[in-house]
This record gives C-alpha cells, structure tokens and sequence, in this order.
C-alpha cells in the first residue's frame, strides 16, 4: 500500500484536488480531505499492486494544477519582483506578452514545463510520504521557474520595443501636426515590401538618399521604405493615397496610418493599382535617372 498526504489551505487548489481524484482511473485509490494543525490534508491511500502507475497518476494531476491553476499568479510574482519599476497597466501588459509567447509556441512551452513538473513531482512522491503543495511550488521547481524567468524576460524585451515603436510615432505625429501640408496628394504605390511614390500628376518622385550617405551611416542598409517614410515626412501630404498591389497590409502600411492617421487613404483596385498590377516596373528607391511618367 502507498499513503500520500498533500497539504495545502488554497480553497481553489484543494478544490482542484479532490475533483481530479474523485474522476481518477485507477482502481483501490481512497481519499479523504481533512483539517489539521497548518493545514488542511488530502491524505490518498492506494491498496493496489501497481505502485509506479499510482504515483504516474497523482504526479500528472499535480504537474497540470500548478499549470492550470498557479502559473499566471507565478509570472505576475516573477514580473513584480524582477519588474517593480512597472507600472500595474505596465505589468498587465507584459503578463498579456508572456501569455502570447507561450501561445505561440504552446506545444514545446507545455511538453516542457510539463516533463519538469512531473519528473519532479514523481521523484519526490517516490520517498515521501507527504508534500506541501506550494513549499514544493517554490523551492523545488528551479527549472520550471527558470523557463517562466525566460518568458518574462522575452515578454519585458517586447514591451520595451514596442514602447519605444509608439513613442516614435507619437514624436512623428507630433511633428505632422505641428508643420504645414507641402503637397496636396501623394500616391505610394506598394508591393513585395517595396514603395514606390507618385505625385498628384502620377510622376514618379525622385527619392533623395542624401541624408543617408553620412559616413557614420556607411554599413547601414535602407530598404525602399526608409526612403518613402523619410520623403513623406518631407513633402507632408494633405492626403495620402496606399496602393495595395498584393492586397497586403503589413507592419510598414499600419505604421503610415498610425503617423498620417485619417490623410491615408487603402486603395486595392482603381487604374493606378490596375497599372501597377500589371507593369514590370522595379519598386524601390528611385533616381532621378529613372524619373518618367506612368
């Protein structure tokens, strides 16, 4: 026979407990919970044979209650802890990107934890008697906790990033707002992650890459789209007409929006998307040798 006491005064966690066991398929398993002097105890008495299957059995239940039921209290400890600068919607946010980081790769995250959780939880119930569930949670899952450390730190790495991505669009819009319209239409023609712009005329805008020749910028590649932010923020149009030549709305498309908001207009099928549908033209920076009519 084997005998396992597991304490814990978590109403959520004891709860948890005795619903798993009451659906257990494992014959001669007998259980009762009980209050004691710290704790309240779900003592499980197992008369049968096959020991390891037992132990295989209350070690899963154990390593799916702390993912289940502990892990997020767990990360908002290991944000609050290694974070505190954050503010709570700071804090929110970056529980949200652990969440999304473990979606992501949700198979691997949980084969992982899982492995760890119930390696540990069977070794231990192997010669032990009894557990204190949450002393156990916290001193005795080094690597589980080192694989949540890991996503917090990737979580905190994301929101800095994309901190920093809207504070640059606020100091773009700042600077929209704050100086006069150039022009009245531009056209960026877009495909392939290449732009191409067109003034009000459709002619081809010569792009001006001087700003990017500085010697200090020498090693430092710009896509077509580098030039087309930097020219937009220049010529600042009243109205900003996209077209979508794949139909496609990537990162660089939803920057433009955030920056010039209600001056951008998304067009997938007038004549200019028809033409450029069509054409052979290489997108990308533009000279002033290969400036021509449409």
């Amino acid at each position: 026979m084997k005998s396992i006491c597991i304490k814990t005064n978590n109403s959520n966690l004891l709860d948890y407990l005795l619903n798993e066991l009451k659906n257990l398929d494992v014959d001669d398993v007998y259980f009762s919970c009980n209050k004691f002097k710290c704790y309240k105890n779900i003592i499980i008495h197992y008369k049968g044979d096959n020991i390891n299957l037992f132990l295989e059995k209350i070690s899963s239940i154990l390593s799916f209650l702390v993912i289940d039921e502990l892990e997020e209290d767990l990360l908002k400890r290991l944000i609050s802890q290694n974070y505190f600068y954050f503010n709570y919607s700071e804090k929110t946010n970056i529980l949200q990107l652990c969440f999304d980081i473990i979606i992501e790769n949700f198979s691997n995250f949980f084969e992982e934890k899982f492995k760890i959780l119930y390696d540990s939880f069977f070794n231990y119930l192997s010669t032990n008697k009894s557990i204190v569930l949450l002393g156990f949670v916290n001193f005795r899952l080094k690597k589980y906790f080192e694989i949540l450390d890991d996503v917090v730190n990737q979580a905190v790495n994301s929101f800095i990033v994309e901190k920093e991505y809207y504070e640059f669009i606020s100091l773009l819009k700042l600077y929209i707002n704050s100086q006069g319209n150039n022009c009245d239409i531009i056209h960026l023609i877009y495909s392939k992650n290449e732009s191409l712009l067109l003034d009000e005329n459709k002619n081809i805008i010569n792009v001006s890459d001087d700003i990017f020749n500085a010697k200090y910028l020498s090693d430092i590649t710009f896509s077509s789209n580098d030039y087309a932010l930097n020219s937009l923020l220049n010529l600042l149009p009243k109205k900003l007409y996209i077209h979508l030549i794949d139909n496609y709305v990537d990162e660089f498309i939803n920057t433009l929006r955030l920056i010039f908001e209600n001056r951008v207009n998304l067009c997938t099928d007038c004549n200019i998307c028809h033409l450029y549908k069509n054409s052979t033209i290489n997108f990308g920076v533009s000279s002033s040798s290969n400036k021509n009519n449409t």
